[in-house]
């Protein structure tokens, strides 16, 4: 179903070049399809076209803006197979989740075609002094200007989706630089942008290795970054100069257990085996580390022992597979050296890591050194530690210790922990009675400490691609 080639998209325009990159298939480790690469030439153009497009996007009306988003949410939905498969391919991602992720890519351009006609703007009153009698004060929201976007290889099309959908909806062109390992999705977004009338030079989609993607970084005449990835992207926050930086760089995210959940502890183990191994753990907010009440702590390890050894693994183009590979043999090597440092220094692991290729076990550990590279870190793969506590604040303090903060989960019958929970954990979201790993995709997502700066969800990259202008009129 994959092309055997596919372009790169400047100014509006699907280019070849003679320069072409392998697409592997995650699973085969055979090349799949291949991928145009445009030359500094190309990128120069695409950032000049970009600045070009500024006042046509800027004067491209709300609902013309609305009416390009739908027609993309309306094509993804006729190519929804399509997308699903390309994805199941160049990520690995298994079929039936790489279907549910194309499901969030319709759905987060539909939000953003509804978010693209109420960017509305404020009346203040500033007739708070005498002095200040027949003064009225109005705001509204105006597009920055040209963006440029970094995206990753884990969720390749809806991680784009909440770049690119909101950069319209907001009147901005931008320059999009999708993962190495995972461009066909961002591509067939292009090719479908590409049957709309945005203005020339409103989007170019690049496929640079790092080391050519620099001006998308450093070019002043973008007026904002926004990268997702690892912790590279503090980095390029200090080369970014004065443009306005958005980050979203993972996190190592906890989800605590309470007493009282003891009758639920089936569907409690249900939702972390979904947090811990879903897409082989390679989710920034993939459940990592599992603090459980000492009253309940044996009868959830047996039970969550006992689901993670009933997943499959395998081909992720299989429907019944659950744990496919991680995206290359290096990550999962990686993740296999962390582990082993972990059992060495006295982790016990209760059921998984071994390694074969790019496939590495669904795995599960207790008693893990707290200064352990698997509790410290973002594990980004199949992983996930176990650990008792006594009481609440005990909990809470062991989420809180560490240097990410993107979110985490709490299951409890308790109002008073619900709440303590959410006033006392440094994170940029605490989700309730569910896993760490849940996001919809018109809620405020980011995190605080090393997990970036920012959010995403439609409306709030909205405004983070927008600025307040404001008038003050004088009655005559």
């Amino acid at each position: 179903m994959l092309e055997k080639s596919y372009p790169y998209y400047l100014a509006n325009k699907p280019q070849t070049s003679k320069e072409m990159m392998d697409v592997l298939d995650k699973y085969t480790g055979k090349c799949a399809t291949r991928v145009a690469v445009p030359d500094a030439a190309a990128v120069e153009k695409a950032i000049a076209s970009a600045v070009k497009a500024t006042v046509p996007m800027r004067e491209f009306r709300p609902w013309a803006r609305q009416a390009v988003l739908q027609h993309c949410a309306d094509r993804f939905a006729e190519r929804q197979e399509e997308l699903a498969y390309a994805l199941c391919v160049e990520a690995g991602k298994p079929i039936k989740d790489s279907a549910g992720e194309v499901t969030r890519l319709i759905e987060t351009f539909r939000i953003a075609a509804e978010e693209a006609v109420r960017t509305n703007g404020e009346t203040i009153n500033l007739e708070i002094a005498r002095r200040l009698e027949g003064y009225h004060g109005y705001t509204k929201r105006v597009p920055l200007g040209p963006v440029s976007f970094i995206t990753p290889f884990n969720f390749p099309l809806n991680l784009v989706a909440h770049k690119v959908a909101p950069a319209i909806a907001a009147g901005c062109p931008f320059v999009l630089k999708p993962a190495e390992r995972t461009p066909i999705g961002a591509l067939i977004i292009g090719e479908i942008l590409a049957e709309t009338d945005l203005p020339k030079g409103a989007f170019s989609i690049l496929n640079l290795d790092g080391k050519h993607a620099s001006p998308l970084v450093e070019d002043p005449r973008f007026k904002l970054l926004s990268f997702t990835g690892s912790q590279l992207g503090w980095d390029l926050k200090a080369k970014a100069g004065h443009k306005k930086v958005t980050l979203e760089l993972g996190g190592n995210a906890a989800c605590i257990i309470d007493a009282d959940q003891g009758p639920k502890l089936d569907k409690v183990v249900e939702r972390l085996i979904f947090g811990a191994f879903y897409q082989s753990g390679q989710s920034c907010i993939s459940v990592q580390r599992i603090y459980v009440h000492a009253s309940i702590y044996e009868e959830l390890k047996r039970k969550l022992v006992a689901a993670t050894k009933k997943l499959k693994a395998g081909d992720p183009k299989k429907k019944d597979t659950f744990i496919g590979p991680m995206i290359d043999e290096a990550a999962a090597t990686r993740l296999h050296d962390w582990i082993e440092e972990a059992r060495k220094a006295g982790g016990k692991l209760l059921c998984g890591g071994k390694r074969d290729g790019a496939m590495l076990e669904a795995t599960l550990m207790e008693a893990v050194p707290g200064k352990a590279k698997v509790n410290r870190n973002e594990v980004f793969g199949p992983f996930a530690l176990l650990a008792p506590y006594q009481d609440f604040d005990k909990a809470v303090s062991l989420v809180n210790d560490s240097d990410y903060g993107l979110q985490a989960g709490i299951f409890t019958d308790s109002l008073d922990h619900a709440m303590r929970a959410w006033n006392e954990l440094e994170q940029g979201g605490v989700i309730v009675n569910d896993i760490p790993s849940f996001r919809v995709d018109n809620m405020p997502y980011g995190g605080v400490k090393y997990s970036g700066i920012g959010r995403e969800g439609v409306r709030y990259a909205i405004d983070d691609m927008s600025e307040i202008r404001l008038m003050v009129m004088k009655e005559g």
